[in-house]
């Protein structure tokens, strides 16, 4: 179908047949009908939601692949700009990786990133950074995965463009690696 993209860039159809009862193009399909080319996103949400119920998460989950596959949203984008997204699992106590966030000294040695501020913060849950460029937010969740175990969870928010976010994709993924790398030591 055109302006889809390619199956490997999204999950599989079996996958979405057997969570929803509906292969992607079954939705697109409908979608289309529904007119929802011309809807926005809390509209195609709406209309999922009151005619097909497939669940809040595959509400968003159709909603935002149809609006890629349709043209009506690039990768990285929300509604509120363009976004990154990484995660880590790490063999060190949750207080431990909190600590290499919260204290600026051990942040700035694995993050490498001037102008960085921490606007607010939850310890060991959560965090919020304000990013160099002064228009970006990094908003930051902390998992224990047991007592030697944590996971630390990124997006990097209001980015300018598709580009951007994809290179804030790499550069998390390339940061998380070296923090990980440097706590598991």
């Amino acid at each position: 179908m055109p302006n889809e993209p390619k199956q490997s860039s999204r999950m599989s159809d079996a996958a979405v047949q057997t969570k929803t009862g509906k292969t992607w193009s079954e939705w697109f399909k409908l979608l289309d009908k529904a007119g929802a080319k011309k809807m926005n996103h809390k509209e195609i949400v709406a209309y999922l939601k009151e005619h097909h119920n497939p669940g809040p998460w595959w509400q968003q989950m159709i909603t935002v692949t149809y609006e890629q596959a349709r043209g009506l949203r690039e990768k990285y984008e929300k509604a509120g700009g363009f976004s990154a997204n990484a995660s880590k699992t790490i063999a060190a106590p949750l207080a431990k990786l909190y600590e290499t966030w919260s204290d600026a000294r051990q942040r700035n040695r694995w993050l490498g990133e001037k102008g960085v501020v921490l606007r607010s913060t939850t310890p060991e849950k959560s965090m919020r950074l304000a990013w160099s460029d002064g228009r970006s937010n990094v908003l930051i969740n902390f998992y224990a995965k047991g007592e030697s175990k944590s996971q630390v969870a990124i997006e990097h928010e209001k980015l300018a463009n598709a580009a951007a976010a994809k290179k804030m994709k790499t550069f998390w993924g390339e940061r998380l690696n070296l923090l990980k790398e440097r706590l598991e030591a």
